[in-house]
């Protein structure tokens, strides 16, 4: 007996329907004639709704309407129907498993910057990747050659666009390894600098910039 499984299998190429039994399998050919149609995903004339508004008009009109092709067995019709939704439900299943793998166009883009010393910090450089997620750009910040700072003391990240202003991403300690949050883009805001910051109650720049870098597209 063939299985639901086996069937979607059959309409999807993926075996020549030796597991198909013979009764189903001359409607799940029909199917796969319908899905191979490119009629079936062109679309339609931008005048055929009105041209079946004034086909019904012509029919309450009186006008002899065409001979209905004669009608299939019912249960045909109705198994056909039951194979093509599972077909179409196999179809959503797989441009769904597509999207989340990343496999489509409409993967989450990714930006990348190289981060280079500034005289605070001659020794020092690092890289920050950034991705899109539904919570914001997660950025991650990876650098060596800074000294750890504690006691009140540590560095801010921040994102700055071209007319200079300033989004802070977040703060630490050592920068190894650093997860950072924006809730801008990279792409209006392409260029992230590092500071020394203190904690004295001012929220702004100290401008003591140790690492800077612009960002681009991967």
């Amino acid at each position: 007996m063939t299985s639901d499984d086996d069937r979607i299998a059959y309409l999807a190429g993926e075996h020549d329907g030796e597991l198909v039994d013979d009764a189903d399998r001359h409607d799940l050919d029909e199917i796969r004639a319908l899905l191979a149609d490119p009629a079936l995903w062109a679309e339609p004339p931008g005048g055929l709704e009105d041209a079946i508004v004034a086909a019904i008009g012509e029919q309450a009109a009186g006008t002899p309407a065409a001979a209905a092709p004669p009608a299939r067995p019912r249960r045909r019709r109705r198994r056909a129907a039951v194979w093509l939704g599972a077909a179409a439900a196999a179809i959503a299943v797989a441009a769904a498993a597509a999207v989340l793998v990343g496999g489509d166009g409409d993967q989450s883009p990714t930006f990348a910057a190289t981060l280079t010393p500034t005289e605070l910090s001659p020794g020092a450089h690092g890289d920050a990747t950034f991705t899109r997620t539904t919570g914001g750009w997660r950025i991650e910040l990876d650098a060596t050659g800074l000294p750890r700072l504690d006691g009140g003391r540590f560095y801010q990240a921040w994102l700055r666009n071209d007319a200079g202003v300033l989004v802070p991403i977040g703060t630490f300690n050592e920068p190894d390894d650093v997860v950072l949050w924006a809730g801008v883009s990279p792409a209006e805001f392409p260029t992230i600098t590092v500071t020394q910051e203190a904690a004295d109650g001012d929220q702004s720049s100290s401008g003591q910039r140790v690492l800077t870098g612009a960002i681009n597209e991967r």
